[in-house]
């Protein structure tokens, strides 16, 4: 069972609140009168447990009411379905040179990241039977989503990903040890890391060569794909007042490292220099041989909204039914 909104259930934590409160005011009155007089000749108290019955059943409609919005589905397909045994995890340069504008979009200029995220969303797209996982890196590597068959929530991810979320730095080793470790416990038959960088090796405990001998042993293939423009190339920068200027500035790969880290792994080394050969640089991984395997996955879910508004419709209207007999209030 699931819930296809679960952050509205958050309201649920406001009813005890809400009963609180109520209850600092005290019980709600069964019946009302319009002066203190008549009150004092039938009793002393004001306000009945009649009342408290009613304002109990309102918190009841409110909760299911809650319930019924988050919408609660319950998997009804336990099917197996044909998978790919490979499973990927690609590693993301995401340091201060990635926002070099030396990639084309539609025409128009766009830094490395954007276009990276686009040609990383279609080849993910491309191999919905993979369970992917999402790395990124600069001066240390962090998981941004585990190996998954949900690929809408991995392409959210993806979409969240920019300079500046962590240190910068190029940890190239320890992204390529992070990822082998995180493929280290997996079963299947192909473990794949795909690494993209533009710079060159300056950060993290582990050095490339290193973490690339230690892929191998634990049976992992790496392709490393070298991205950016020769030489120089146009990166915003801020001067002194906080503006954002753009200026030329050198940027370099170690494509020699890069290649090594390939050849040890049992992988490819590939040059990007612009969006055209990138999107081909992944259309020839994509390429790469498969292996199937059977999962089972949830494939239907069935709406289960309607007990909840059910069972809230019911208690309004025992409320309504009640408030109108012996619970009732008069003016």
């Amino acid at each position: 069972m699931r819930f296809l909104h679960p952050e509205i259930l958050a309201l649920l934590a406001l009813l005890p609140l809400l009963a609180l409160w109520r209850g600092r005011r005290g019980r709600a009155p069964a019946i009302q009168y319009p002066g203190t007089a008549l009150a004092r000749q039938i009793g002393r108290t004001a306000r009945s447990r009649a009342g408290a019955w009613l304002s109990g059943l309102r918190l009841l409609v409110l909760a299911f009411g809650i319930i019924a919005l988050a919408r609660p589905q319950i998997g009804r397909g336990n099917a197996p379905v044909e998978a790919s045994g490979i499973d990927i995890v690609l590693a993301v340069d995401i340091s201060g040179s990635m926002e070099a504008l030396d990639f084309k979009l539609n025409g128009q200029p766009v830094n490395r990241v954007e276009v990276v995220k686009r040609v990383v969303s279609r080849f993910i797209e491309a191999r919905p039977n993979d369970r992917i996982a999402l790395i990124a890196f600069a001066g240390r590597p962090y998981l941004v989503s585990p190996l998954t068959l949900d690929h809408p929530w991995l392409l959210q991810n993806l979409d969240r990903l920019k300079v500046g979320l962590v240190e910068d730095g190029t940890a190239i080793g320890s992204a390529i040890a992070s990822a082998a470790n995180h493929l280290r416990t997996q079963s299947a038959k192909s473990k794949v890391v795909i690494l993209l960088t533009d710079g060159i090796n300056n950060a993290g405990q582990v050095s490339p060569i290193a973490a690339a001998e230690a892929a191998r042993a634990l049976g992992v293939k790496v392709y490393t794909i070298a991205a950016g423009t020769r030489g120089e190339a146009p990166i915003p920068a801020r001067d002194a007042f906080g503006n954002t200027q753009i200026v030329m500035a050198r940027v370099d790969v170690d494509e020699d490292v890069l290649r090594k880290i390939a050849d040890l792994t049992g992988g490819t080394f590939e040059r990007a220099t612009d969006t055209a050969s990138l999107r081909a640089v992944y259309a020839r991984i994509d390429r790469m041989e498969k292996t199937t395997a059977t999962f089972k996955k949830f494939e239907r879910y069935d709406e289960e909204f309607g007990w909840p508004l059910t069972a809230g419709l019911a208690f309004l209207a025992l409320e309504l039914g009640l408030a109108h007999t012996r619970f009732r209030s008069l003016p």
